[in-house]
Order: C-alpha cells, then sequence, then structure tokens
C-alpha cells in the first residue's frame, strides 16, 4: 500500500532509462542531474523453524554470531553495488546502516537497510542489495540447521532525494 507518492506519473518507455532509442542497454548519463541528499530505505524478510531462530538469538550457530556477520555482509555488499549490478553508478556511500532483528512471533529475521548519499544518483539498488546479502548470509550460516528458509519481502520502502521526490511504502 502506498503511503505517501510524490512521483510524477510517467509513460512506461519514459520510466526505462538504461535503454536507449535502439534498445540497447546503457549506463545513465547523470552528469547533469543535481547534487543532492538522497536516501534510500530497504526491507527483507528471512523465515525459518523457531529452534532455527533459538540457536541465532543464542548465538549457538556453529559458523558464529549470525546477526554480525549478516550485517557486515550487508553493508559489504551496497559498497560492492556496481560489482554486481552492470549498469549500477558507483557512488561514494555517506552511510550504511543494516538492523537485523529477530522477530520470534512470525519465527523470522527482519532486515533494514538505509543508505545514504550526497550525489547526482540513487542509493536504491545498494540498500536492497545490502538487504538481500544479509539474507544470503543468515541462510548460509544456519542452512545446516535449517534448508526450508525462505528469504522473503526484500523491497524498497522508502526513497528521497533527487528530481523525481520522495516515494514511501510500509
Amino acid at each position: 500500500m502506498l503511503k505517501k507518492k510524490t512521483l510524477k506519473k510517467k509513460t512506461l518507455k519514459k520510466t526505462l532509462t538504461h535503454f536507449d532509442a535502439k534498445g540497447n542497454a546503457v549506463m545513465v548519463d547523470v552528469s547533469a542531474k543535481a547534487t543532492t541528499v538522497r536516501e534510500a530505505v530497504a526491507k527483507g524478510t528471512v523465515f525459518m523453524q523457531a529452534a532455527t531462530l533459538r540457536l541465532i538469538k543464542a548465538r549457538k550457530v556453529k559458523k558464529g554470531d549470525v546477526l554480525a556477520v549478516a550485517q557486515l555482509a550487508g553493508i559489504t555488499a551496497a559498497k560492492r553495488t556496481p560489482d554486481m549490478i552492470p549498469l549500477c553508478h558507483p557512488i561514494a556511500l555517506s552511510s550504511v546502516a543494516v538492523d537485523l532483528t529477530c522477530d520470534v512471533k512470525a519465527k523470522a529475521v527482519r532486515i533494514t537497510a538505509t543508505c545514504k548519499v550526497t550525489g547526482q544518483t540513487g542509493v536504491e539498488m545498494e540498500a536492497l542489495t545490502a538487504v538481500a546479502a544479509a539474507a544470503l548470509t543468515v541462510y548460509d550460516m544456519c542452512k545446516s540447521a535449517d534448508r526450508a528458509m525462505r528469504i522473503s519481502d526484500i523491497r524498497l520502502v522508502k526513497k528521497s532525494g533527487g528530481k523525481s521526490g520522495t516515494f514511501e511504502q510500509k
């Protein structure tokens, strides 16, 4: 559900900025864009068995402190996003925060990543990549105890800064 949306409606053709007139993939030229403070927040969830979540909370997973390692993996991934996403601009991130919390009721680890930059392009891909890498790290570290874990709902929940304005959803 959209909570607040100030993005202007555009035709589909105009929103696909990574293609030239012939349909070839291109990196968007951001040189004419204004330098502004930009922020993006992404979220995701790793669902698991209750016993697996208890192991994580008790720091009894054989590979180590799952939440700490996944947090570092998310931060590292955000910094390396252009190495994984071919048309993503390399940017000098101002900050990356990755928060992992145990949700006992849902039998899940909830992940939130917030990325900030002062620049000419946004940080949505960095925030999404941070969440994905943190979730994959949780899975990797716990797979010997629970191969049925499910990574779910990786999504952008907030974006601000730049010409297109603010986007926010729950």
